[in-house]
């Protein structure tokens, strides 16, 4: 499927099949993902009635239903074999592992602080994560709290946005 034409849902089915049938990565083409997203976007804001209406609906889900069975079977296949290559990724699922390498990454740097009695960097790390500013915007009036760093912050109105400390 090329970026320009439209998606068939049988060629969608026979990409589904063999990425299920494959231990590899299949090859998808670039823009694989976005061209789908343009179809089904297009797909559900058109507007039928009848039988139309339920075969556009059905049509919609069943290109839902088989991209969302393309992805999930690709990302299993990454974190069950941990050396995959790269080369058949999409930039899309590059952005989704990227962050599962990050909290690797985090995982085994507190693993091996923790090993070798680096105490004080452990809790470095608890005291950073606790005063990480986080953005919150308030539904309801709130009262003024005291957060973690035993600043006072508020009271804050109905959308309301702060910058707080996580915890």
């Amino acid at each position: 499927m090329s970026s320009k034409e439209s998606p068939d849902l049988n060629l969608l089915y026979t990409l589904t099949l063999e990425e299920i049938q494959n231990a590899e990565i299949q090859e998808l083409k670039s823009g694989f993902y976005g061209m789908l997203s343009e179809y089904l976007g297009k797909l559900k804001i058109e507007e039928y009635d009848g039988i139309e209406k339920k075969t556009k609906n059905q049509l919609s889900n069943l290109f839902s239903v088989l991209t969302e069975f393309i992805i999930n079977s690709r990302l299993e296949k990454i974190s069950n074999n941990g050396n995959f290559s790269r080369e058949n990724l999409l930039d899309e699922e590059k952005f989704i592992i990227d962050s599962n390498q990050e909290m690797n990454e985090r995982k085994n740097l507190i693993i091996q602080s923790i090993i070798n009695g680096k105490s004080k960097f452990v809790q470095s790390i608890s005291n950073e994560f606790k005063n990480k500013p986080v953005v919150i915007r308030f539904l309801k009036n709130t009262d003024q709290i005291v957060c973690v760093d035993s600043e006072k912050y508020g009271p804050f109105n109905v959308e309301d946005i702060a910058t707080l400390p996580n915890d």
